[in-house]
């Protein structure tokens, strides 16, 4: 018998969580390194030698971390929404996703298309083209358009402040998910719909190589597995098999990819279908095979235990250190790549300096005013006893 223990096993904080959302944070910054020296990526900042080593490498990350930052978002949606209620949800998103994201678009977000188009315009010209605007609904939801105008790496916070939307605006009606979880891989069955939505919608390449409506369906995951802790144990069980396959369906996806043709994120052939199928699949089987090697054999908090000043730092810190990362990062690369060195050796630099450019920056200009806070979507400084709450 694999009897799967009753909703509400292991109440309390979930650290591993935290870890999850600030190793991808942190990650993106060797991930967006590497894009530098990428035969196949165009990136704002190329260096003249470049390698194809770096696709199955950075396939590794694409394959969980931006799905896993969804669903981690949706399991903190459920929680938000049954302590603030749906209008308090809302208007938290707003003020932590929101004002950021216009903020940042309008101040720093401009940068890496500058230096893409070479730098050598003044900057306050290349603005008054880059705003050069509309709107159009031809992309939702990124309906501000223009030749120049992007919305960067904040694509995640357009989708994430737009799925927190929709979500307020049908949460009371989803229904609870339930079923028989005490039979091993159960837990595996939300892979399917995540699969078809890939393979019939594709892969988008600007947005990590997910489509952006398989991002919906994590999300949704999250929001809805969080109200029944037998799911989250049922993950922990199948944790192992689920990295088995997970790996062997990776491993079929990226030789399926690479044979697909030129076309294979969106082509309707049966190889190239077949390859986002088994992206999608491995995609939900590696989200499995974390959360719950995770979360197997460790002790439940505490109720009301309290994080150390270390991880409360660094768990608010993980919003202002994503929007911040790129504009950093092209800055430095733009200025390393000049420089007559290895590759190896001006990868290292860009990581290096970019993370102690950031967390200056963080530490020094973000994180000490109540406004700067505001703009980067942090909460106002917490005060003794009361812990800073995430909305990534």
């Amino acid at each position: 018998m694999h009897e799967v223990s009753p909703p509400a096993t292991r109440a309390g904080r979930r650290p591993e969580l935290d870890a999850i959302r600030l190793v991808v944070v942190l990650g993106l910054v060797f991930f967006h390194a590497s894009l530098v020296f990428d035969t196949r990526d165009d990136y704002y900042v190329k260096n003249d030698e470049t390698t194809e080593a770096i696709t199955w490498v950075a396939g590794l990350g694409v394959v969980w971390a931006m799905p896993a930052l969804f669903l981690i978002a949706g399991l903190g949606s459920w929680h938000s929404i049954r302590r603030r209620g749906t209008r308090g949800f809302v208007g938290e998103r707003l003020l932590r996703l929101g004002v950021p994201l216009v903020f940042a678009s309008l101040t720093i977000i401009p940068v890496p298309q500058w230096i893409r188009a070479g730098a050598d315009e003044p900057y306050l010209e290349f603005l008054r083209r880059y705003f050069d605007v509309h709107l159009g609904l031809s992309n939702f939801p990124f309906v501000v358009r223009g030749d120049l105008f992007e919305t960067g790496h904040l694509w995640f916070v357009v989708l994430l402040l737009t799925f927190s939307l929709m979500l307020a605006l049908v949460a009371a009606r989803l229904p609870p998910i339930g079923g028989p979880m005490r039979h091993r891989g159960v837990v595996f069955l939300p892979a399917v719909p995540i699969a078809l939505v890939v393979a019939l919608h594709g892969m988008e390449e600007p947005y990590a190589g997910w489509s952006r409506w398989a991002y919906l369906l994590f999300f949704l995951l999250g929001f809805l597995l969080a109200g029944d802790d037998r799911f989250r144990a049922a993950m922990r069980r199948d944790a192992k098999p689920a990295a088995v396959i997970g790996l062997l369906l990776f491993g079929a996806a990226g030789a399926a990819l690479s044979t697909a043709g030129d076309d294979a994120f969106t082509a309707l052939t049966g190889p190239a279908i077949l390859a986002r199928t088994l992206f999608g699949l491995a995609g939900w089987f590696w989200l499995v095979a974390i959360l719950g090697l995770l979360d197997r054999d460790r002790p439940p908090a505490a109720p009301g235990a309290r994080p150390s000043a270390r991880t409360r730092y660094l768990a608010e810190a993980a919003l202002p250190l994503y929007i911040l990362h790129q504009p950093i990062l092209v800055v430095v690369a733009f200025l390393v790549v000049a420089w007559e060195l290895p590759m190896a050796v001006k990868y290292l630099a860009i990581v290096v300096l970019t993370y102690a450019i950031m967390f200056a920056v963080h530490d020094l200009l973000v994180r000490r005013t109540r406004v700067t806070r505001l703009l980067f979507g942090m909460r106002p400084a917490e005060r003794d006893g009361e812990p800073a709450r995430r909305v990534m």
